[in-house]
């Protein structure tokens, strides 16, 4: 009688987790809106915002106008919205309804799905790095590899914030999507791997930003489902905030009567391509935030007409504002990785041990993401848990047709050639600067970006200390296990 109730406890348990993911895998749009019933499309605006007005006209207004409902821009929306009137533009979907958005088993295929309505829009640079941007309410934590650490405390310091506030925000965060991982077998060890090599010490479990070995805070909770951004605006005061998906932002309003011009607004299009105008508040306070992320941030303000007058001139944009400085001095923390290849298929783990190096160089990990059929299929970008980056092509000739022809050859490689993980490394705050221009005037468009890579010698030296490093850690006896009578590529 006792095992048949125990049992029954482990069957009910399981129903109530399979009721709880149910609405994810259809859909997701009864649990969104029940949760997040500020939440619109874009064609809704008119009906959706009609109660935020301002005394002199007819049309929505607002006390602030986010556009980009990222990374940023959600949990801004959120504090706002406890005491004015925020609206949000978002020119992507919500996540909650998209499978490789919400668990971590898919995270490589949400990389690969280069489709115009995906969460992460490809991405290449100049200099031939293939990248992505995220296109989806919740931003950069929809598509990466969802590992949190708190910031340094030296860069908190050196960008002129507020320690005292900064260290009180992270619990509000923390306890609303980050978790504690649970080590997976890859990851334990990697980490011991680390300690082998002298990265020093082992600090545990932690937040904190610290030199030494840690395991670090994971978006993903026990059942591999991704928490993001998105959920931080269950904390919102709901009859403050509208927030609208596929809401392309075309251009920011100014108001150019006075001595410096002054955002009045913005114009966006819906996800039917109709164009609509929304409006701040007559309040000297109010503001559009542009929360676009650093490739769409400098690309709105020029569009918008800010920026260097050459680049205005050439697409004949009319100048708001000169800006020399809008889309220069763009940077990107460059990665290399190892693939280490084993002798048996091992779980798949995203990011959850971290190297912190004195060196400028951090060390990290993943694995497991190439044993399905559908994983040699794709190409994974930034983060490819099978050959990296396009390793024998040169960046320079990473053309469109070169990495068509790549992911075609690909699925001719043998299934074994994509059992392992990666060993990353990564340059922290790189000196090599670049810069972004307009390709034409469709938001839609990527701009141009050249990151200059390595351009500063001592990024180039921190690169290849890292990368020896890496090497060191796969040959570490914690490895062996894994890589016993399997070739290193």
């Amino acid at each position: 009688m006792a095992a048949f109730l125990g049992a029954l406890k482990k069957l009910s348990i399981c129903l109530i987790l399979w009721l709880n993911t149910l609405p994810f895998l259809q859909g997701g749009s009864d649990y969104y809106e029940f949760k997040y019933p500020f939440i619109k499309r874009a064609s809704s605006f008119w009906a959706s915002s009609s109660s935020f007005s301002s005394s002199n006209t007819d049309e929505a207004s607002y006390d602030y106008i986010i556009v980009g409902g990222g990374t940023a821009g959600c949990p801004l929306a959120a504090t706002l919205s406890q005491n004015f009137s925020v609206l949000v533009l978002e020119r992507g979907g919500v996540p909650f309804s998209n499978v490789n958005v919400s668990f971590l088993s898919n995270f490589h295929i949400a990389l690969a799905d280069t489709s115009p309505t995906s969460a992460s829009q490809p991405f290449v640079s100049t200099d031939g790095v293939i990248n992505a941007r995220a296109r989806v309410l919740g931003g950069g934590t929809c598509i990466n590899a969802g590992f949190y650490t708190r910031a340094n405390s030296g860069f908190i310091r050196r960008v002129g914030w507020d320690e005292r506030l900064v260290n009180e925000s992270y619990p509000w965060v923390e306890k609303q999507i980050i978790h504690q991982p649970k080590l997976a077998q890859w990851q334990g060890a990697f980490k011991d791997s680390l300690l082998d090599v002298g990265v020093s010490p082992y600090n545990g479990f932690t937040y904190d930003h610290i030199h030494g070995t840690k395991v670090g805070g994971t978006l993903f909770d026990r059942f591999g489902r991704r928490h993001t951004a998105a959920e931080l605006l269950a904390s919102a005061n709901p009859k403050m905030l509208t927030v609208l998906v596929y809401a392309t932002v075309q251009k920011v309003l100014f108001d150019q009567t006075g001595r410096r011009p002054m955002a009045m607004g913005v114009i966006f299009k819906d996800e039917n391509g109709n164009q609509h105008q929304a409006f701040l508040t007559n309040n000297r306070r109010s503001e559009v935030i542009l929360s676009c992320g650093a490739i769409g941030t400098p690309q709105m303000l020029m569009l918008s007409g800010i920026g260097p007058k050459a680049e205005l001139n050439k697409l004949n944009i009319s100048m708001v504002l000169r800006n020399e400085f809008v889309g220069k001095g763009m940077a990107d923390n460059p990665m290399n990785s190892v693939f280490v290849p084993t002798n048996r298929p091992v779980e798949q783990s995203l990011i959850q041990t971290v190297g912190i190096t004195k060196m400028g160089v951090y060390i990290e990990s993943s694995s497991g993401f190439g044993q399905s059929q559908d994983s040699i299929r794709c190409h994974h970008g930034i983060l490819s848990a099978e050959i990296g980056q396009l390793s024998t092509i040169p960046p320079k000739q990473r053309t469109p047709e070169a990495i068509q022809a790549f992911i075609k050859r690909k699925r001719d490689l043998p299934h074994e050639a994509f059992k392992g993980g990666f060993i990353l490394e990564k340059i922290a705050r790189p000196i090599s600067t670049g810069h972004l221009n307009l390709v034409n005037t469709n938001i839609d468009d990527n701009p141009s970006v050249t990151f200059n890579y390595f351009h500063h010698p001592h990024d180039l030296q921190r690169c290849v200390n890292g990368i020896r490093m890496a090497a060191k850690v796969i040959q570490s006896k914690h490895f062996t296990n894994f890589t016993s009578s399997a070739k290193t590529l």
